[in-house]
């Protein structure tokens, strides 16, 4: 009788990430997963998860003993007033990088990762949108204040400049690709980060700051 093989495409994700859509790469030979702004994944496998940033800023954190990672992607730093006004706001997802920091965190504890061993690796805040106040900077300036605050470990960081960039994160092993997108590539990549941010504007939570 022969062994049924694994279908890596059958391989289960982590609660609370069914939604996001995996498929297979055959160049990488794994699966893989694209994260799109306001969204975060996590992963115990040995797969691939990739985005392109342009003002976006992506972390991505590793467990290096346990071999569980995740990324992030956000726009807007934070948002401004009370808390309390909008944190219980149904469908912020992660939006924000106050927001998509905590939840990446608390997702890889969750799948068995332990603070003490979390490195971070920090990618993006290029300055692509022309037409608007610097929101790459502010989001470099504010992951810089977080990783610092809650004391966590930094290894590696490729941010600013005036590219957009491609990141390919590998959360079993933590390895990192990144490209730089040279400007003749960064047409689509602007229109959907405005795009984007549109749709935020369109969406209020109070305390959502002004972009424009």
């Amino acid at each position: 009788m022969s062994l049924l093989a694994i279908d890596p495409i059958e391989a289960p994700v982590l609660p609370g990430f069914e939604h996001l859509r995996r498929f297979w790469d055959p160049v990488q030979a794994r699966m893989t997963v694209k994260v799109l702004p306001g969204e975060f994944y996590v992963s115990r496998q040995d797969e691939l998860v990739t985005t392109v940033l342009g003002s976006c800023v992506s972390a991505c954190v590793h467990d290096s003993r346990r071999g569980i990672g995740g990324m992030n992607h956000f726009m807007l730093p934070e948002p401004m007033g009370e808390r309390d006004s909008w944190s219980a706001t149904v469908g912020r997802a992660a939006r924000y990088g106050s927001d998509a920091m905590e939840q990446l965190i608390n997702a890889i504890l969750g799948a068995g990762g332990q603070r003490a061993d979390l490195q971070v690796k920090v990618f993006g805040g290029g300055r692509v949108l022309a037409q608007m106040t610097d929101v790459g900077q502010r989001n470099i300036e504010f992951v810089q204040r977080y990783i610092a605050a809650e004391k966590l470990v930094l290894i590696a960081s490729d941010l600013g400049d005036v590219y957009p960039r491609q990141v390919q994160f590998f959360p079993h092993s933590g390895k990192v690709r990144v490209r730089l997108l040279r400007r003749h590539d960064d047409v689509a990549l602007v229109a959907d980060e405005s795009g984007y941010l549109k749709r935020l504007a369109k969406d209020p939570i109070k305390g959502e700051v002004e972009l424009f």
